[in-house]
């Protein structure tokens, strides 16, 4: 039986189990289906194979020595390199609480031994199909990263400020206690809030003159255009207000709606707070990087004017005073 019939790539399997017949069995099944396959027989050595390899699926025992199948399923779903792999344990324990537990643990599938042939077969090829949908998903994040970094790299004074906004926003959203999925998403957001600029002409973009009414207009269109772009991935959800609302003022005079106040989702602020902060440390063709007292007094500043979320650039400015970031 083919396991990997109706497939146009070959896998990649990690089995991990402490009985050799049973890794015998398992590899000899895979095999036969043009599959990559890594053995390990307990589990400290499953967790370090998957580290290494990156496999496409993770096939584990529950009872082994070292380190049993719960803990290197939760440490595989609790690693930002392996939380995506999907893992199928196999075990001889038939009571609920078992599986209860694997599955909070994060196990997408369970196999009781011994397995039926086709069960397996199925429950294989449907996580795989998943897997290859989530790689494809990836790559297309990371074609966007790779056109973002590439509006970036047209400006020499803009080096390396895309990384520099999704570390700092990071921080500061940490510093708020935000959760892991936003914190996710300011991180894709400070590498592709500009994302938009691809739509704005060169000579609007890198104009050494102050730009036209008109050429403004065309300028501030970034943000929706930056929007549109990613917008079909869905997985963007929460990145999207970022992208979109980064140009927002807490008085209600950015674009492009004109929101105002909290109604400007904080995640965008967040990232237009530590924005701010980067242009004022860096170098431009029209002004030296600011000293850090100078940053400080014209971000208050902005603050007071209604330009910033006031509570933000006070936390930023501590964050920053406290040493909890590091500096440009």
């Amino acid at each position: 039986m083919d396991v990997f019939k109706g497939f146009d790539r070959n896998f990649k399997v990690l089995v991990a189990d402490d009985q050799p017949q049973n890794l015998e069995l398992i590899k000899d099944i895979l095999q036969s289906s043009h599959c990559q396959v890594i053995t390990a027989s307990n589990g400290k050595d499953a967790f370090e194979k998957a580290l290494v390899h990156e496999p496409d699926l993770v096939l584990l025992d529950v009872m082994m020595p070292e380190m049993d199948g719960y803990e290197v399923c939760h440490r595989l779903k609790t690693n930002e390199k392996t939380q995506l792999v999907p893992v199928v344990m196999i075990t001889a324990l038939a009571e609920l609480d078992a599986k209860i537990k694997g599955i909070e643990l994060g196990a997408d599938e369970f196999l009781n031994k011994p397995f039926n042939l086709a069960e397996f077969a199925a429950r294989v090829r449907s996580l795989l199909r998943l897997k290859q949908i989530t790689d494809e998903l990836e790559n297309a994040e990371t074609v966007l990263f790779s056109l973002a970094l590439g509006v970036e790299a047209k400006d020499p004074n803009t080096n390396g400020h895309c990384e520099r906004l999704a570390n700092y926003s990071i921080k500061l959203g940490a510093t708020l206690g935000l959760d892991q999925d936003s914190l996710k998403a300011l991180k894709r957001g400070g590498i592709l809030h500009d994302i938009g600029k691809l739509g704005v002409p060169d000579s609007i973009l890198l104009s050494p003159h102050p730009l036209s009414e008109e050429e403004w207009l065309i300028m501030r269109q970034h943000t929706v255009i930056g929007e549109r772009i990613c917008r079909p991935l869905r997985s963007f959800k929460q990145v999207l207000p970022i992208i979109r609302y980064h140009h927002e003022r807490w008085d209600g005079g950015g674009y492009p709606e004109g929101l105002k106040g909290e109604s400007i989702p904080i995640t965008a602020r967040i990232l237009q707070t530590v924005d701010v902060f980067d242009a004022l440390c860096s170098r431009r063709p029209y002004k030296p990087p600011l000293s850090m007292d100078r940053v400080f007094d014209q971000m208050n500043d902005e603050a007071k004017k209604g330009w910033r979320d006031p509570t933000l650039v006070y936390e930023f400015i501590r964050l920053v005073e406290g040493k909890g970031l590091e500096q440009p």
